[in-house]
């Protein structure tokens, strides 16, 4: 029995790693993006690692077309949707009123709209694949709205959201339900971006550090399963600061939070 996992925004970044790391563990995997180029780079690596890959281009934002991949892999897979892993977004930083308007909700649109559409359309399957699991991309922004990311951290604030709510709804149908919650991760898309955290906290984790650590979310240990953890901090910086937002009063996790963005 082979496995099967299914992500977006493979062609690159955290997702491509993603991929690669799992190929490398016998799953059957698809890689979904709108780099069509990045994609193909990406169907010859899992190939040279012994994989067999399914890829195409898709924009999650588009509610048909994720149905459609979705319906195209998993039968491609043996009618098997064992992971499914929404990791498609977008950041942009900088002050809330000086981003264009279109920038926020192309945000928006990619991070709260894609994850819905990809959870939706997956339901079916994962509810007919044994132990199925769901991974969402959140983040350590998550935790507390953050200063020069208000609106991605409003997106990742429903992505936490409603990964709890579905880790509790889709428990019956035997369904796991969970996000990961990295800081700043070196990849492209935090090229470029200069913020009040980046220069306190730094940007330290690689693509290869969240999937590492998206593998074994998926792949959890039974006392992991047993305290049924739904968020997974990535890195000391944000095992750190999870921790403390659940002891501290709310004025003491406003204050450590303004700190850290220098406002």
């Amino acid at each position: 029995m082979t496995k099967s996992v299914f992500i977006t925004g493979a062609a690159t970044g955290i997702g491509r790693a993603t991929a690669l790391l799992f190929a490398q563990r016998g799953y059957r995997v698809g890689g979904y993006d709108i780099d069509e180029a990045g994609l193909r780079l990406l169907a010859a690596d899992i190939t040279a690692v012994g994989g067999r890959p399914v890829v195409g281009r898709l924009d999650v934002t588009d509610a048909d077309e994720v149905a459609h991949r979705l319906a195209e892999f998993v039968d491609a897979a043996g009618g098997r949707l064992d992971v499914l892993i929404n990791n498609a977004g977008l950041l942009q930083a900088g002050r809330f009123e000086d981003i264009p308007l279109p920038v926020h909700h192309r945000a928006i649109e990619v991070n709260v709209k894609g994850v819905v559409n990809g959870l939706h359309a997956a339901f079916p399957y994962l509810r007919d694949t044994p132990d199925a699991v769901v991974v969402n991309l959140s983040s350590a922004s998550a935790i507390y709205g953050q200063v020069e990311l208000a609106n991605y951290s409003a997106t990742k604030f429903y992505v936490r959201a409603i990964t709890e709510a579905l880790n509790l709804e889709w428990a019956q149908h035997g369904i796991r339900v969970i996000d990961m919650w990295p800081l700043y991760v070196n990849t492209a898309m935090t090229q470029g971006v200069k913020t009040g955290t980046t220069q306190s906290l730094g940007i330290r984790l690689t693509a290869q550090d969240i999937a590492r650590d998206i593998v074994t979310a998926v792949e959890a240990t039974w006392p992991r399963r047993l305290v049924k953890q739904v968020h997974f901090p990535v890195g000391g910086q944000a095992k750190a600061l999870a921790l403390g937002s659940r002891f501290s009063p709310a004025w003491l996790t406003r204050l450590i939070n303004k700190r850290l963005a220098g406002s």
